[in-house]
């Protein structure tokens, strides 16, 4: 019954449906980035300088040169390692046995040629226009390497996501933990763990981050846990307070009085009851997690190239907004905010519907 009110209350509240979708849809984005991105190679990280910081809808014309020493492997959750050579060009001119080409964007007027021997095959001028001439669009433009805006924008929600996933579990399992144990048994381990996280309290958060950053090593991972590691105190101040809270009350003596174990009066009786603060506190520490992650990228010791990160991306392009480019910078930018205005607005919703006290 407690949970059909709950569930009732969730649909009757718009911005919790809308938030909720919201975070599903990047959540299915993120997972299925390379299904959808248009460029499918691994990071997204397929380069052609010559049509570098182009606008969005811009298009224009590939010639894909095979490698046959190198054989491309393709995977659908972890992108294509791409053997071949994809080159941006202007002009195409046939000849007997070869084809001649002009880059995209080569101010003089020089053709280089190659023969019909380098694509597999194909032997005629028809095969070749068909399966390796066509045209490419960049919906969201391209990035000062020349890379797919779109394609990096969605391979780059993975690392929002993921690490807002891996924060909050790293955050609640020591959280958790430590303010159940302060809680319940009090004491000098009550004191003890208090100033612990009174110490941890006092250290400036991205302060903390960069440390333990710098002290693991920078990358992937190593983030993810440096950003887990600094957003258990508040977890463990709520669960400690909630915890002496509840102890006190009358089924918890009672429990005492028929013999139950310390563990299993905390894990079985107390604890249940602390899960609705912590699912507001979660949701507000996922938006944390992802500002942190993208402030790390712009300070270069978040997600390293060419992993993409909106953080980075962020970082790679933010002098475009003097440069009459805005966009490229701006995208990225409004990724961030809308993901972490989404999870702030399915806390404030969540606090309502469970009508708990953070």
């Amino acid at each position: 019954m407690e949970f059909k009110r709950y569930f009732f209350r969730f649909k009757k509240d718009v911005w919790a449906i809308g938030s909720s979708l919201f975070i599903l849809f990047i959540s299915l984005f993120a997972i299925f980035a390379y299904v959808l991105a248009p460029d499918k190679t691994k990071f997204a990280n397929q380069m052609h300088l010559s049509i570098h910081s182009k606008p969005p809808g811009f298009s224009c014309k590939m010639l894909l040169i095979p490698n046959v020493d190198q054989k491309a492997q393709s995977s659908v959750f972890f992108g294509r390692l791409n053997a071949n050579e994809e080159i941006p060009v202007s002009d195409i001119r046939w000849l007997a046995s070869s084809l001649e080409y002009k880059r995209f964007g080569n101010a003089i007027d020089y053709y280089e040629e190659i023969s019909f021997d380098r694509f597999p095959l194909v032997q005629n001028k028809t095969d070749i226009a068909s399966q390796y001439i066509y045209k490419k669009t960049f919906l969201l433009g391209t990035d000062k390497y020349g890379r797919d805006l779109l394609s990096r924008l969605l391979v780059g929600s993975r690392i929002s996501i993921s690490i807002g996933f891996v924060a909050v579990f790293i955050s609640l399992i020591v959280g958790v933990s430590l303010g159940a144990i302060a809680g319940y048994f009090g004491g000098w381990t009550d004191r003890l763990i208090l100033w612990l996280i009174n110490v941890v309290w006092s250290i400036p958060t991205l302060l903390m981050v960069i440390a333990i950053t710098l002290a693991l090593g920078r990358g992937y991972w190593q983030v993810f846990v440096a950003v887990g590691l600094t957003m258990w105190v508040e977890v463990a101040r709520l669960v400690r307070g909630q915890v002496k809270s509840i102890k006190e009350g009358l089924f918890i003596q009672a429990s005492t009085a028929l013999g139950f174990s310390r563990i299993r009066i905390l894990v079985h009786h107390i604890l249940p009851l602390v899960i609705a603060p912590l699912i507001v506190i979660s949701a507000a520490n996922f938006a944390s997690a992802i500002l942190m992650e993208s402030g790390l990228s712009f300070l270069g010791i978040g997600a390293q190239p060419p992993m993409p990160s909106w953080g980075g991306m962020v970082k790679d392009h933010f002098r475009y907004l003097l440069l009459g480019k805005p966009y490229l910078a701006i995208l990225p930018g409004l990724a961030i905010m809308s993901l972490v205005l989404a999870f702030m607005t399915l806390g404030n919703s969540l606090r309502d519907i469970l009508d708990v006290k953070v």
